[in-house]
């Protein structure tokens, strides 16, 4: 079920109210709800929260990543453009793009890096514990790092890590809450 927002644009003119970007907005309601302070006759239209449609990675040679997540994904690279690599995937595309150029593109004052841990992990969710492993052996393959072996779950799961060429980690688990559409869009397994 998608997730709706309404907003209320007490203090802003109809015309600015229209064109506002959500961040900016006074105050960001979830669904059928109505602003506190104002009340639902300043309430404007649901707006529809999109789904995340690309995942840019900045990476440091984009021949290494692309030949990596060929391999990995087994999933033929865009490679159009020189420039830059896009792997479709269901749902989501994957795009490669040099990490210096990538941190220009945000800002001439951000400088590219990765230091430590940065708080974000990318994941593939698998059909079965056997997928879990053989997607963790066939990133070990392509060059992977495995960060942590697959085992089993406090949340009744099987999940294992391993760190790309750049070292951004990636999650590969299973879980038995999960169920999976022909098309490969994960949904939540209904219960009775």
């Amino acid at each position: 079920m998608p997730v709706f927002l309404q907003y209320c644009t007490m203090g802003a003119t109809e015309a600015e109210a229209k064109c506002l970007p959500i961040r900016s907005r006074s105050n960001i309601l979830i669904n059928n709800s109505t602003c506190s302070m104002h009340g639902p006759e300043k309430m404007r239209e649901k707006v529809r929260i999109p789904k995340v449609t690309m995942i840019s990675l900045g990476v440091s040679d984009l021949a290494k990543a692309t030949a990596f997540y060929g391999q990995v994904l087994e999933t033929a690279p865009n490679t159009s453009s020189s420039a830059i690599t896009f792997i479709k995937l269901p749902g989501t595309w994957l795009a490669l793009y040099p990490l210096k150029k990538l941190a220009e593109d945000i800002s001439p004052h951000i400088s590219p890096g990765h230091d430590g841990f940065s708080g974000i992990t990318l994941a593939y969710n698998a059909r079965s514990k056997e997928e879990v492993l053989a997607i963790m052996q066939r990133a070990q393959a392509a060059g992977a790092k495995v960060a942590k072996e697959p085992v089993a779950t406090f949340w009744g799961g099987f999940s294992g890590y391993f760190a790309d060429l750049d070292g951004y980690y990636w999650e590969v688990a299973w879980g038995p809450m999960f169920v999976f559409t022909e098309h490969g869009n994960m949904n939540w397994k209904e219960t009775s």
